[in-house]
């Protein structure tokens, strides 16, 4: 089995790859964010992704969603400090195979490897029951009416506002026109109905686009 480890935190991929090389698992790569993921995995076609949720620049979520789109048959395992039920929704929902919490990686993250390569979806223990519509519910209860859905784009401008860039950083990042963030930065206000860039911070770490907990 071959597999990729991102995380922005090199000491736990540091351990990650410990753990995974003593079990025979060939780590054939690694990563420190959204992008350095699907970049990586572009390159080294990984059977496994083990993708940290809270990533700066482009978080887990929108990773996974947009490596799965080129490589459907990559597996996705999300590892996470947070219990959060609408985080473990999130990362399912764009289409990871399984969810472990970071504390308790090295007990479960063998044994997430071997249900998911089996074609099962493994969620740590306590997490699992009724995750995704309890999550669902939550986020439906509290998102207004006016509020209209995100694009993929400008989910990551978002992201990239919400951890202080300026329009110029941002833009260089993604590689458009600084006009162009303004405009999306716009869409983003008025799509959510929000004002400041404290609103939109709160909501991209409700959302899960950034977290300080990683």
């Amino acid at each position: 089995m071959k597999a990729i480890l991102i995380d922005d935190h090199a000491m736990m991929r540091d351990g990650l790859r410990s753990l995974l090389e003593r079990a025979g698992v060939q780590v054939i790569g690694e990563g420190a964010n959204g992008h350095e993921a699907i970049a990586v995995a572009r390159h080294t076609r990984p059977d496994v992704v083990v993708m940290d949720v809270g990533m700066p620049l482009l978080n887990g979520i929108d990773a996974t969603r947009k490596l799965l789109s080129e490589m459907p048959d990559v597996k996705v395992i999300a590892l996470s400090m947070n219990a959060d039920r609408r985080y473990v929704s999130a990362m399912l929902g764009a289409g990871a195979k399984g969810y472990v919490l970071k504390n308790s990686a090295s007990v479960e993250l063998l044994t997430a490897l071997e249900r998911v390569t089996q074609g099962e979806t493994y969620v740590t223990p306590g997490l699992v029951a009724s995750a995704g519509d309890q999550a669902a519910q939550g986020r439906a209860s509290r998102r207004p009416e006016t509020e209209r859905p995100l694009s993929t784009r400008e989910r990551e401008v978002l992201q990239l506002i919400a951890e202080g860039k300026s329009s110029k950083e941002i833009a260089a990042t993604l590689g458009i026109a600084v006009t162009t963030v303004e405009t999306h930065r716009r869409q983003v206000m008025q799509k959510l109905n929000l004002r400041t860039i404290a609103e939109l911070t709160k909501y991209a770490i409700r959302e899960g686009l950034t977290s300080g907990e990683g």
